[in-house]
């Protein structure tokens, strides 16, 4: 499917910590819009989404000067207290177009010259790679969560045929843990996955976020049963995965080659 690109210009750019995310004093995303188009992605529910006349997933806003409105509102938040970001909550960080534009690059450029106290990025995206060299420059400050929701290819292209292939993002874990990049692999949310899943997991992190639609899609799984998910469930015969406790089993194939230290379930797991 065709993405269309506007650029816009935005006012402000970071967003207040709310609801899920309470545990961050702000927010903070490049894109308005995903061309993942992830079936069950919440954003679909939100208004961002409802109120555009284009399907989710076929649309981006670019936002122009990124760099420079965020440099002053990073600033002036400094001076009110700790700054914890998460980026992003409502788009993928590094989707395709961040190749070109680099906004998310131009942002933690800003935040490597002044960084806030903690810096969680959230993607399902091989193109983090990239910036390995300024996420080094962050330390202990930044922690990078790369969505892996099944160990399957077949569930993936099934449920989300335009993100990116699962053994990439493997690729970029190992990469980022290599060069020493404070890393997680979250498991949001979980879909059907082999038994050996954790086993593929358990040499590139030594942490782990299990999350599901119940928990995590901040409405009790209403805004996912919107979107009628369990429908692609039903197509492969698999639909006792799409239930509040199927997150269990995956917890204790877990706990076989990860301690409970290093198993987080849903909030927890973003926290900073």
């Amino acid at each position: 499917m065709k993405t269309e690109y506007l650029y816009k210009n935005p006012k402000t750019l970071l967003n207040k910590g709310t609801g899920f995310l309470s545990g961050y004093s702000h927010s903070l995303n490049p894109y308005t819009g995903c061309s993942f188009g992830c079936s069950y992605c919440y954003v679909r529910q939100m208004p961002v989404s409802t109120f555009r006349e284009a399907p989710w997933g076929t649309w981006v806003d670019i936002k122009k000067d990124a760099a420079d409105i965020f440099q002053k509102e990073l600033k002036r938040a400094k001076t009110k207290g700790p700054v914890t970001i998460f980026m992003s909550s409502s788009t993928d960080p590094y989707q395709p177009i961040e190749h070109k534009e680099q906004i998310t690059r131009s942002l933690l450029e800003v935040m490597v010259s002044d960084p806030p106290d903690f810096l969680f990025v959230q993607t399902r995206s091989p193109l983090v790679r990239r910036d390995i060299d300024l996420l080094l420059r962050l330390g202990e400050r930044v922690r990078v969560s790369m969505t892996v929701e099944t160990d399957r290819e077949d569930i993936r292209k099934h449920f989300s045929p335009d993100a990116p292939p699962i053994p990439a993002r493997l690729k970029t874990l190992q990469l980022l843990a290599d060069a020493g990049v404070p890393t997680q692999a979250t498991i949001a949310p979980l879909l059907p996955s082999s038994e050996g899943f954790p086993q593929l997991l358990q040499p590139l992190v030594n942490r782990v976020c299990v999350d599901d639609y119940f928990m995590g899609d901040g409405s009790g799984g209403k805004r996912t049963r919107q979107l009628g998910i369990h429908a692609l469930y039903k197509e492969i015969g698999l639909e006792e995965w799409y239930h509040p406790d199927s997150y269990r089993m995956l917890i204790e194939r877990l706990k076989k080659v990860f301690s409970e230290e290093q198993i987080y379930v849903s909030q927890k797991g973003f926290e900073p």
